[in-house]
Order: structure tokens, then sequence, then C-alpha cells
């Protein structure tokens, strides 16, 4: 029998075989090691151990053994194996641009903006350049035929008109198109599209949900100026090249105006990113709704940095159906009124802007119940979050020796090398502290944290504030009052806010020890002198990926992970900014954090918008956070 189905025969009978630093351990049921698999396993020992080895040195350049897979594994709330193996997360922009494949939509006819074409030219050349696939039109597309089919009023009798349309392949990542405006034509035409529409979903759709591409197939053959052909738009971003207005890249603008433009933007051009140009310089906008402005000469940078993470990642809501859900009671967790607390002082921060209602904003029907099943049925769109973590929940030792560490047993599709877990199912992570390897438990982590929607400077202790937990996996515990009338969703900064809840209970576990700790996102950054010397802040040079990804958590994760190379004992806030988002500010405190958080406001230190980014970026080195994993 080969080492390979010896090992596949015993992994069936729950016997596990990992190499320990030379030696063979075996973790197995009871009973289940017989004397005749003792002695076979004694005398090919040597095989076994060679095998094993390979097999890690393999897994390690794949994803099993590798460190971010873990952290992604982790995070994510993975518990049991699946059919397949999860995908591990990238944070390299060099290896995320590997897998693209954008394609750019033909010019309209008479298109002469002189600025777009030659930015849209440059942007296909280095966007090639860096290892994207740019693939002609006529290959990312093909045509679509369907019918579309009405009931009238006459007894077993269908109205039914064959048609085709050209729409973009799902392997299509992106895709990039200009602005164009409306001729009167179009706008005749989209306005019988839409009155279609209206009659098909009030008539006969009722209450079934029509999916995107159902959507497309009635209004989209007129309407072909507004929005793209997708097949797959969960998939497949539309990226438009528009005109920079000086106010978008005015930094004395204020942001909240900033927001109505960028929203505008992406609402009018029905696109997941714009990318306004002028000659000199250029800015883009998702729905992260940042006013980052670049200069033509940064534009290679930009492309990695902050392009090529955006198309790679697409913003998409955690989906309820990724949590074990539950119910509690906030009024008897003091968490859940700290978090109150500190909600109502934020409010004279100006650091929390409304968000909009997506009916206001996206007036045609169409296209409301098209932006409503991307967004996951959520009524609109706010900004920042604000959290509380709770101390760590430990069961047994929170820290083991490396002889107690070898004798664990493995965990089912992560390297033995990162993490193990003991009779009890209890996981230790291997960890290098200071330059230390320091076996410690996976503890249990909890936050509380506002639902999404609500008013983030005004929560209601009873209906907003949402218990989460990454326990073996994912947790919601919604308020006990919350009657089914009200859809409750988690915040799009889910993965974001459990990363750092377990970073930090691994890597600073001070901040966390006697009553948790406050935890805050805002769409803007400090000044780089703002800092004290018990502060720290890291993830400047970060690939700009949107929030709801766990590849943002990874980076969070990674991010706490290299302060703890230096002394975290003293450090009482910790600033981890997201390039293109804002920063997330973790505090010893609530009172530590809104002192701080009020003197950088009274001193022009700390606003809303990307005005102090530039002093980040100057004051730090540029540095890889996946750089020796």
């Amino acid at each position: 029998m080969s080492i390979s189905t010896l090992l596949t025969d015993l992994d069936q009978q729950g016997i596990k075989l990992w190499d320990d630093s030379g030696k063979l351990r075996i973790h197995a049921p009871k009973g289940s090691l017989t004397d005749q698999l003792k002695a076979e396993l004694a005398t090919r020992k040597a095989e076994i151990l060679d095998y094993l080895r390979q097999d890690e040195s393999a897994a390690a350049s794949d994803l099993v053994g590798s460190d971010l897979f873990t952290i992604g594994y982790l995070i994510g709330g993975c518990t049991k194996k699946a059919a397949t193996a999860p995908t591990p997360p990238i944070i390299e922009p060099e290896k995320m641009a590997a897998t693209l494949r954008v394609t750019l939509k033909p010019l309209p006819k008479g298109y002469n903006n002189q600025t777009v074409l030659d930015f849209r030219e440059q942007l296909a050349q280095k966007l090639s350049g860096v290892g994207v696939q740019v693939v002609p039109w006529e290959s990312a597309t093909r045509d679509f035929k369907y019918d579309i089919e009405l009931p009238i009023d006459l007894p077993f009798v269908t109205w039914k008109k064959a048609s085709t349309m050209r729409v973009v392949k799902t392997d299509i990542n992106a895709v990039i198109d200009v602005e164009k405006q409306p001729s009167w034509l179009d706008r005749t035409k989209s306005c019988a599209a839409e009155k279609v529409y209206q009659l098909y979903s009030r008539l006969f759709a009722g209450n079934k949900k029509i999916s995107v591409l159902g959507i497309t197939k009635l209004i989209g053959w007129a309407e072909d100026y507004a929005i793209q052909r997708i097949e797959d738009p969960t998939n497949t971003q539309v990226i438009t090249l528009t005109e920079l207005e000086d106010t978008a890249a005015d930094p004395d603008v204020p942001y909240r105006k900033k927001i109505v433009q960028g929203v505008n933007a992406l609402v009018s051009t029905f696109s997941e990113i714009v990318i306004a140009v002028q000659p000199s310089r250029f800015s883009i906008v998702n729905m992260n709704l940042s006013d980052s402005v670049f200069s033509i000469d940064e534009l290679d940078s930009f492309i990695l940095g902050s392009l090529v993470p955006k198309i790679y990642v697409p913003i998409v809501p955690l989906p309820i159906s990724r949590f074990k859900v539950d119910r509690y009671q906030p009024t008897a967790s003091r968490y859940a009124e700290e978090l109150i607390r500190l909600s109502s002082a934020l409010a004279s921060t100006d650091l929390f802007p409304s968000g909009f209602s997506i009916g206001k904003v996206v007036k045609r029907k169409s296209h409301r119940d098209i932006v409503n099943l991307l967004v996951d049925g959520r009524t609109g769109i706010s900004y920042g979050f604000v959290a509380y973590i709770e101390p760590p929940v430990y069961v047994g030792a929170t820290e083991i020796s490396a002889e107690e560490w070898g004798e664990l047993a493995p965990v089912e599709m992560v390297s033995s090398n990162r993490l193990r877990q003991n009779a009890l199912g209890r996981r230790y992570m291997k960890t290098t502290v200071a330059g230390k390897a320091v076996f410690k438990q996976l503890p249990d982590v909890w936050f509380v944290s506002s639902r999404s929607g609500s008013n983030k400077t005004c929560l209601n202790l009873e209906t907003d504030v949402l218990r989460i937990g990454l326990t073996s996996g994912l947790e919601l515990q919604i308020p006990e009052s919350i009657g089914p009338e009200l859809e409750v969703k988690p915040s799009y900064d889910v993965y974001v806010m459990a990363a750092i809840a377990l970073s930090t209970a691994l890597y600073a576990p001070h901040m966390l020890a006697d009553d948790g700790a406050p935890l805050i996102h805002f769409h803007g950054y400090p000044a780089a002198d703002w800092f004290q010397s018990n502060e720290r802040c890291t993830g400047v040079s970060n690939p700009s990926v949107p929030c709801g990804t766990y590849e943002s958590g990874v980076l969070n994760f990674l991010g706490l992970r290299s302060l703890a190379e230096q002394e975290t004992r003293d450090i009482d806030l910790i600033c981890l900014v997201e390039p293109d988002h804002g920063a997330n500010f973790i505090a010893r405190d609530v009172d530590y954090l809104l002192k701080r958080v009020s003197e950088g406001i009274q001193q022009g230190d700390i606003e809303l918008g990307g005005k102090h980014f530039p002093s980040l970026k100057r004051a730090m080195p540029m540095t890889s956070l996946s750089a020796g994993l």
C-alpha cells in the first residue's frame, strides 16, 4: 500500500499524522490504533515523515500551509471541512492583477473628450503591463437570446417576443466605459421601458423577486446608455471614466459635499467605480465614498495600489446566512451600554455623517430593484461604524508550552505548523511576539456593534445594537425586542471588526483584559503629527481593498500583528489605516478615545476625507505586511 493510500485510509478512520520537527505525531480515537497498525507505522516511519515533509512543502507554496490562509480561515468563521478548500485571501496587488480580466466597451459614436480618451488608452496599457488581461470587446461578450413573455387578458393566451442582446461574460471582472449623455430618443425609450417594467412587476411578478438579469431583459433594450448588459453583476464591475470637476478635487471642499457628488456620480452612471479625469490629475470613487485624488504621475502606483484591489474585491455585504443566529437581551449587557455611551458622545465630533436612502437617490423602480439585489436588501448606505469589543473568553490555559503544543491534534484544512487543537476542541495558534514563539489559545471573541442602517451617533439600546461572535464560527445575536417586521442586517465591516477583535486578543491582550475596548471607523484620517508616544499607526501602504471583504479583515489583523514585534504593553491607542476608505481606532477605554479624538478635531488634526492622508504617507515607510509570511 502506498503512503498516500495509507494516510487516506487513516484519515477516514479519524487518525491524524503530522511531522513535528522530525518526530511522527499521531492523534487517534481511542482503540483505533491496533498492534498491527502500530507496527506498520513504526516500520514505515521514515517513509511517512518524508511524504509529510514533501506534502507540507507543497502546501506551504499553495494554500494549506500558508499563514494568510490560516488568518482568512479564522476570521471567515470556517469550522468544518468543506467539499473544496476555501479560497485563501490574496493581499498582494501583483497576484490580484494576474487573476483579472477586464474589457473596454466601444466608445459611443462621436465621443470626443480627448482628456478621457488619453487616460483610457494609458489605463488599458498599464493594466496590461501589470498582468491584467485586457480582453477585446467581441471576445468578452456573447449574444444572449431570451423571450419576454407577458400574460394578456384572453384565456390561455400569452404574448411572447424573442429578443437578443449582447452581454458581458461572467468571467470578466470589469467593464471600462465612458460617461455619455442620453439623447432625446434614449430618454424616450428609457421612459417606455420603465413603464413596461413597472407594469410587469405590479401585475405579473407579485411578491417574486426578479433577478438582475431578469430586469435587464425587460429594460436593457432601451437603456444601453445607462446600464450595462452583464451576465453576472456580482462578479463584473462597471468602471466609468468621466471629467473631473474642480470642486471634487479641492481639499478645502467639505467631505459632506463630496459625499453628495460621489453618490450622484455613481448613481447617474450606474457604476461601481467612477474615475474622474483632468489633464494633470484624477480621482477614484466607489461606495466607500473616499475623495482620493492622484497626480497623473502617480498612475503606475494607482493602478496596483488602488484600482486593481477594487476590481479584485467587489463590495459585497456579508449575508446573514453566514451566521448562526440567536437572540440576546442588550439591556443586560454593560458592553451594549458602553456602546450607547460611545455613540452619543461621538455625535458632537461630526465624524459620522448621515447616510443616504437608496429610495431617495435612485429614482427609477427598475434601477432601485437592481441596487436592492446587489446590496442584499439594505435600504441605505451609511458611513463608518461604532463597536465595543468584549474581553476574550478562554476555556483552559491561555498559553501552553512547546511540549504541550507538540501533543495537540491538527485542525482540518489548516497547517499544523500554525494551528492545533486539544481534546476539548479548543484551538491553539503558534504566534510570534517580539521574536519569540508563543502558543496561545484562540479565544472566543465577541463585540457589540450598530446594525446596518442605524444612526451611528444615536443608537437605540433595544433595537440597534447587535452582538457578534467569532467562536467556532460566526455568530449573530439579535435584540429580543426586535420583531419580524424589522429585517436586521449586520454591518458591511463585520470581517474587519472580527479580525481586529481576534488580533488584539492575541497580540495586545492588555487592551481587552479588564473591560474590553471601543472600536470606531470613520471616513477620514488623523494627521501624522497628531499621534503621541503611546499611540501607533499602521496600514498606510496597504492595497486599498474595499470594506466588507475578508481581505480587508486580513490586512487589519496583520496590522495589529506587525505591532507585536514592538513592545505593545504601553500602547493606549492603535490606528489601522485603510487607504481610500478611512481609519479604524481601537483604544484602551471609551474616555481615552473620546478625549484624543476631540483634541484632534479641535486642533484640525482629524477630519473626514483624505486631507491628512498624504502626511501619513510621508511619515510612514512603505512596508509590506505580507513580508516574512
